[in-house]
């Protein structure tokens, strides 16, 4: 077998992990998150959350892909081959992800074209979901192909696929090293920009300003923790494969650490930002701003653009924003992607160029359901599930099986063995104790929610085929997957001082 790529650097895999984490939910879901839940009181469930469940899982994901050097099913079968469905699992969680994720990354893309003549007009909602989605009343009424999106897109997936194509260190490396400090000093120009226009300060005191009452409230810590579940990007298959291209005196305990505290700081700076935002436009249309803040897919290409309207060099903002929004996106599916290619090119023995032809080629077929008249409506409805249930239900999974069926020592040994600074029982107490209840909780919560009122008020069938069809197809093909013959080397590393 062929040796295993490695990043060029430290900085380098600091930057892809990074990269990998922070994407679109940084930018429109934390703020909006941050001001439902007690506002400045929320940083305090948030902060925990990052300490007790995100920071511990991080560590476990790093160190399980650093011990057996492998992507997600190739690990799991090191471990015990009867769990290698688990991997595939949550690479077919990923790849359901990439297909959708880059319809996203496509609006960005086509709007950050439209910021510079504002194009989305006086009336930036109708635009929205008229003459850009085309959208249609059902998602089985799919309409026409929207070309604008389709070459949005297309140019989405031409960057995937030329950072992995290229490899670890001379695509996915050089991506992140360009990606992310772009990203970073887009944001930062932003906030310098936005933070003294008038009303600016009134937002900030809507997302800060703490409601301590709100932690008294189990559903704000619950909120915190899946905040942080959902935007580290752990429990599915990314950071076991990033981590697994680590050379072996890496520091997985740091690399972590820096991973995830840059991740949260990025998403309190990009609060910071829209909420002066958010301020400007409710002082210049003479509301509060209650009135305007929203999250998700209404901030970034219906509020966003409104307040952009009202802005002085409204091109200069416009261009910048959603700049930063596609490559955070592009940063993202990047990795997405590429814990895919790892997959099947351990699985399969395919090279790198076959298995991210492959993998890209079936991804941009299946992509073009979501630029058509019905793409948002697939494509909610499919996120739903995917990330309520393929990504919390994988990560529980996950955690329960190494943290409680697997000796946890022994990844803990790992983890300590050339990092600066140790974890000991208090990691474990966090895996086995905080992290594990509070995943099932959360699960059990949304499957509750699911299965007592229809999501979204769409049709059941339209629940049935798009949202529990596909979550269940992920665990039924990674069993298959497993089933299938494996090449002998693929489980040649099985270590079994992971069992109990």
């Amino acid at each position: 077998m062929n040796e295993r790529e490695q990043w060029g650097s430290r900085i380098g895999f600091i930057l892809a992990a990074v990269g990998s984490a922070i994407g679109l939910g940084n930018i429109w879901r934390f703020p909006y998150m941050a001001y439902e839940n007690g506002g400045g009181a929320f940083l305090i469930p948030y902060i925990f959350a990052m300490l007790t469940a995100g920071i511990p899982f991080m560590i476990l994901e790093f160190g399980l892909g650093h011990k057996f050097r492998g992507s997600a099913p190739k690990t799991f079968a090191a471990i015990n081959p009867k769990w290698e469905w688990l991997g595939w699992m949550q690479v077919l969680v990923a790849f359901v992800i990439s297909v959708y994720y880059i319809a996203i990354i496509g609006w960005s893309i086509a709007y950050t074209g439209f910021a510079v003549t504002q194009a989305w007009g006086e009336a930036p909602k109708d635009f929205f979901f008229g003459s850009f989605l085309g959208l249609t009343g059902s998602p089985f009424d799919l309409g026409g192909i929207q070309n604008t999106i389709l070459i949005a897109m297309l140019i989405g997936w031409g960057i995937t696929w030329a950072a992995c194509v290229s490899g670890v260190k001379t695509g996915i490396e050089r991506a992140g090293k360009v990606l992310m400090p772009t990203l970073f000093v887009l944001l930062l120009v932003m906030i310098a920009r936005v933070v003294s226009l008038p009303g600016a300060q009134e937002g900030l005191n809507w997302l800060f300003k703490p409601d301590f009452s709100a932690l008294s409230n189990y559903k704000v810590w619950v909120a915190a923790y899946g905040q942080i579940f959902f935007t580290l990007s752990i429990g599915f298959a990314i950071m076991i494969a990033y981590s697994s291209y680590l050379p072996k005196k890496a520091d997985i305990n740091n690399n972590a650490c820096m991973t995830v505290f840059i991740n949260c700081g990025f998403s309190m700076a990009a609060g910071v930002m829209i909420f002066s935002v958010l301020g400007y436009m409710a002082a210049k249309q003479g509301v509060g701003v209650n009135e305007v803040v929203s999250g998700g897919v209404g901030l970034a290409f219906i509020t966003i653009p409104t307040a952009i309207n009202l802005m002085p060099m409204p091109a200069l903002f416009g261009t910048l924003f959603f700049l930063s929004l596609t490559m955070a996106g592009v940063s993202s599916h990047i990795s997405i992607v590429e814990a895919c290619i790892s997959a099947f090119m351990d699985k399969m023995e395919w090279s790198r160029a076959k298995a991210t032809n492959i993998i890209c080629g079936v991804g941009l077929v299946v992509s073009l359901a979501f630029c058509t008249g019905a793409g948002l409506l697939i494509l909610d409805i499919v996120d739903h599930f995917i990330n309520n249930f393929g990504i919390m239900g994988a990560a529980l999974v996950e955690i329960f099986f190494v943290a409680w069926l697997c000796n946890l020592d022994v990844v803990r040994d790992h983890v300590n063995r050339n990092s600066e600074f140790y974890v000991g029982t208090v990691w474990s107490v966090c895996l086995r104790f905080v992290t594990v209840p509070m995943l099932a909780f959360l699960f059990v919560t949304n499957l509750w929610g699911d299965l007592s009122t229809l999501y979204g008020g769409y049709s059941l069938v339209s629940i049935v085929t798009l949202g529990w069809v596909v979550f269940v197809a992920t665990v039924v093909v990674g069993f298959m997957l497993q089933a299938r013959r494996s090449p002998a080397d693929f489980v040649s590393i099985t270590d079994n001082s992971l069992r109990r």
